[in-house]
């Protein structure tokens, strides 16, 4: 029997940069209709948040291409300048020779080539506003500020690639980091030399996989390392799983209060359950402090449960 691949449901990007110009990085992140999370993130010592934006997406896009895709996938991002760069602005700097309407040359314009080369039309770009409580968006953010930072957060590594023959190596960034699994996993980050990156997270190899690793550098996803004790030396105030959890709980309370109905994706997304067991549900159940309710459609809202904390 050949196992049907598993379609990606939701997709994000941000970047982040500090000092605009300073040392920036990027995160993006693509969800699974099994429930699993595949992470990506690079960075840049000398960049701004504009192109750490365009890295985001041209890696999202690189990746995206060699997926089984669902077909109400968009992907979301909170910078208007990505968007309206492809939406808008594209033809007229095309038309005038790379140049803006004052005449100037259009900045990043080799991530704008790129980024037209690969832009998946039925992929659209959904705006929302950062820092709002949108889960995926504030993850791909906490990716890119970490990068930025020259820290080396610790990326989900995604359902596994069919046929893969395990790491295959990528060009060293021009202008950044990339990250490989020794760094990732505590040893010493690279700078130069050839980076190395999970063959599933890559998407298809060659040129379309090779963009944004040579541009704007990209890590690869490793398991986290064995937990250790709690020392004097302190650390985190929560793991980053429960910082997750907080975040989607808030924003299941949100939803609830503002009697949001959610597509079966966006439902998806929120609960963490595979797409294709929620599609087989017809009436209403309980997910933690909520009873989700179906409206029909393939519409499904959240309304607070008394009852609270049953399993899902």
């Amino acid at each position: 029997m050949v196992e049907t691949p598993c379609r990606v449901i939701a997709a994000a990007c941000d970047g982040a940069c500090s000092g605009n110009p300073g040392p920036g990085g990027w995160g993006a992140l693509l969800r699974f209709e099994d429930g699993s999370l595949r992470e990506l993130g690079g960075s840049d010592p000398a960049t701004t948040n504009n192109r750490m934006e365009l890295c985001a997406a041209l890696a999202l896009l690189e990746a995206l291409r060699a997926l089984p895709r669902h077909p109400g996938l968009v992907i979301r991002t909170d910078s208007r300048y990505l968007i309206d760069g492809l939406q808008k602005w594209l033809p007229g700097w095309k038309r005038k020779g790379w140049r803006t309407a004052s005449g100037g040359p259009v900045l990043n314009r080799d991530l704008w080539e790129r980024l037209e080369q690969l832009r998946l039309p039925e992929v659209p770009l959904v705006h929302v506003r950062g820092h709002s409580g949108d889960l995926d968006n504030d993850r791909c953010d906490a990716i890119a500020v970490a990068f930025a930072r020259g820290q080396r957060p610790r990326l989900a590594a995604g359902p596994p690639a069919n046929g893969s023959a395990g790491p295959a190596p990528v060009p060293a960034p021009a202008n950044g980091l990339a990250a490989d699994a020794g760094a990732l996993s505590g040893g010493p980050p690279r700078t130069s030399g050839a980076g190395r990156a999970a063959a599933g997270d890559l998407g298809s190899q060659g040129a379309a996989g090779d963009g944004a690793a040579a541009v704007c550098g990209r890590a690869s996803a490793e398991p986290p390392p064995a937990p250790t004790r709690a020392g004097a030396g302190g650390g985190d105030p929560a793991p980053e799983s429960l910082r997750q959890l907080l975040s989607r709980l808030e924003l299941a309370d949100r939803l609830a209060r503002g009697g949001y109905a959610l597509s079966l994706p966006e439902l998806a997304q929120l609960v963490e359950l595979p797409l294709r067991q929620l599609q087989e549900r017809r009436e209403a159940w309980i997910w933690r402090d909520w009873r989700v309710l179906p409206q029909g459609a393939g519409r499904w809202r959240l309304e607070r449960d008394a009852g609270g904390w049953a399993d899902r």
